[in-house]
C-alpha cells in the first residue's frame, strides 16, 4: 500500500513545484499544473502539466546519463497514489545557487542584454545579432536564483566564480554546455531546436556534481520547430513563451510592467499550451504522453 502525501513533512512550494520529506536522504519532488510567467503564478492552471514535466525530465534523466538526483522510478511504491506520474523520488542535496544557463540562439532575457550593452552575461558579442541568431558556439550565462515574485539576474562567469570558487564555476560550465549541446543534438534530429535551456546543480555527500530538480522541459527550455526556423523573427515553439506571448499581447489587456496581477487565461489557450508541451514530448522522446502514468 502506497503512503498518503500526508505521511511527508512538506518542506517547500515553488513556483511550480511541492518538495516532501521522506526520510534523511531522499525527498519527493512532485509536479504540479500551476504555471508562472514574468515571476507571477497565474490564476490557470494547465491541464497534465505536471505529468509532462515529469515525463520529459525522465526521458531526459535517462537519455543523458550523467549522475542525476533520481532516487527511484516514476512508478516508485514510496510516491503517494494521488501524485503519481507527477512525483518522483529524489536524493536529498546540497544545491548549488546558481542558474546554468547555456544558449544557442540569442532571444529572451539574452537578446535584452545584448540589445543594451553588445554582450550577455559579459561575453561580447559580435555586432548586427538579432532575434533567434545563432551563436558559432553555445554560451554559458548563468543567473542567481531569486525568491518567487522576484526576477532571476544574469550575471557574468566571474560572479559564479565569486558565489562557488573557481572549481565549481568551471565545472558547472563544462557540465552544461555538454549536455546542452547533447540535447539540442538529439532534439534536432527530431525536427526541434532547443534555443535555450537551465539547469539546476547540486552536490552529494561525496562532493560531486549531480543533475537535479527539473531538466530540459518546456517550463526551462525553449522549444522552436526546425523546420521553420527563420532568424530576425519571433519563432513559433513549443514551450511556454506562447503563454507568455498572449499575455503580452493585445488580447490580455495586461500592462506587465504595471501593479496588477495577469489575468487568467481563456479556455483556449490552456488548452493550447497543453499540445504543445504534449507534442514537444512527445516529438522529442519518441514516446507517446498517453502511455505516461495517470495520462
Amino acid at each position: 500500500m502506497r503512503p498518503a502525501l500526508t505521511d511527508y513533512q512538506h518542506l517547500a512550494s515553488g513556483k511550480v513545484r511541492e518538495l516532501y520529506r521522506i526520510d534523511a536522504d531522499h525527498l519527493l519532488f512532485v509536479a504540479s499544473d500551476r504555471i508562472s510567467a514574468f515571476d507571477h503564478i497565474l490564476d490557470t492552471e494547465i491541464p497534465d502539466k505536471g505529468r509532462i514535466l515529469t515525463a520529459m525530465s525522465v526521458f531526459f534523466f535517462d537519455h543523458l546519463s550523467v549522475p542525476n538526483h533520481l532516487a527511484g522510478p516514476p512508478d516508485d511504491e514510496r510516491i503517494p497514489d494521488e501524485v503519481l506520474g507527477r512525483a518522483l523520488v529524489v536524493r536529498s542535496l546540497e544545491m548549488v545557487p546558481v542558474e546554468c544557463v547555456a544558449r544557442g540562439y540569442l532571444t529572451g532575457s539574452g537578446l535584452l542584454d545584448y540589445q543594451r550593452t553588445g554582450s550577455v552575461c559579459g561575453i561580447e558579442l559580435p555586432s548586427g545579432l538579432v532575434e533567434a541568431s545563432k551563436f558559432a558556439e553555445p554560451l554559458f550565462t548563468p543567473a542567481t536564483k531569486a525568491e518567487i515574485g522576484a526576477h532571476d539576474e544574469n550575471v557574468s562567469f566571474d560572479a559564479v566564480v565569486e558565489l562557488v570558487g573557481a572549481e565549481r564555476a568551471a565545472r558547472l560550465r563544462e557540465a552544461t554546455l555538454n549536455i546542452y549541446s547533447r540535447a539540442a543534438e538529439h532534439a534536432l534530429g527530431k525536427g526541434i531546436i532547443v534555443a535555450d535551456t537551465k539547469f539546476e546543480f547540486g552536490v552529494d555527500a561525496d562532493g560531486e556534481l549531480v543533475l537535479a530538480d527539473e531538466v530540459l522541459t518546456p517550463d526551462s527550455s525553449r522549444y522552436w520547430p526546425a523546420d521553420s526556423y527563420q532568424e530576425g523573427v519571433v519563432q513559433p515553439s513549443y514551450d511556454k513563451q506562447f503563454v507568455r506571448n498572449w499575455l503580452t499581447g493585445p488580447d490580455s489587456g495586461w500592462d506587465r510592467h504595471g501593479d496588477t496581477p495577469p489575468p487568467p487565461l481563456p479556455a483556449e489557450i490552456a488548452a493550447a499550451t497543453r499540445a504543445r508541451y504534449i507534442e514537444a514530448y512527445e516529438r522529442i522522446s519518441g514516446l507517446s504522453f498517453s502511455d505516461w502514468i495517470g495520462a
